[in-house]
């Protein structure tokens, strides 16, 4: 994933959140559902198709304390992901 691209959430993906802030996303297109933490939840409210990769990890890093030094490469592998399991797609910035 390259740093320009700008990942955005599958339109039919649904987001059901549960207690202490974790949620479940189900894409109805795969019958697939994963679990995610509150760190992903709030990746996933960010993934509009309008912030590069970079913009997500600085917004969470600002949004929650004491965030591991390997943020970055968490949430890149949390991304790549949600793209290998139809989750979002990328809006690519044309160089």
């Amino acid at each position: 994933m390259n740093q320009t691209d700008r990942p955005i959430a599958n339109p039919v993906v649904v987001l059901r959140e549960e207690f202490d802030d974790w949620a479940v996303l189900f894409n109805p297109d795969t019958a697939y559902a994963m679990g995610t933490n509150p760190v992903g939840v709030a990746v996933w409210k960010r993934l509009d198709g309008k912030r590069s990769l970079e913009d997500v990890v600085s917004e969470i890093k600002d949004g929650f304390e004491d965030t591991p030094d390997a943020v970055s490469e968490e949430i890149a592998a949390f991304i790549n992901q949600l793209a290998e399991n139809g989750f979002i797609g990328m809006e690519v910035k044309s160089e």
